[in-house]
């Protein structure tokens, strides 16, 4: 089983758990794209934008990474804590307009990035700890 590993407030852990929040959302930046999604370019496939050779050219396309499951963790970063891993049902990548309708843009290290989030539809509680 593919898992991913997340971080949660104790608030969206609770309604998680309890059924209530059936979404996750995940901002997509480059220090952490590569755990959500992966490049395409010319047919292979890419950790980060940075792993695409210089001498390659062509826009390139993105997939979302697919989990089996999301193993969200609360409370204090010591120690252990309390965990549940939450079957992922579906995964997309969705990328932030404006009022017209154009991609939203920022640069970051001197290279233009789109906004975008990954939003993850829950399923049933695998698994449950609290320590």
């Amino acid at each position: 089983m593919k898992i991913l590993t997340l971080s949660i407030k104790q608030k969206f852990f609770d309604e998680i758990l309890a059924g209530k929040k059936t979404q996750e959302f995940r901002e997509i930046r480059p220090t952490n794209s590569s755990k959500y999604i992966r490049y395409i370019l010319n047919g292979k496939e890419y950790k980060s934008v940075d792993d695409m050779p210089d001498e390659e050219e062509g826009d390139f396309d993105t997939k979302p990474i697919q989990y089996d499951a999301i193993k969200f963790l609360t409370g204090e970063y010591k120690g252990k804590r309390p965990y549940a891993i939450v079957e992922v049902k579906n995964a997309e990548m969705q990328i932030f307009t404006d009022e017209n309708g154009d991609d939203i843009v920022y640069e970051y290290e001197g290279k233009e990035y789109l906004v975008a989030q990954m939003v993850y539809d829950l399923g049933r509680v695998i698994e449950k700890s609290e320590y």
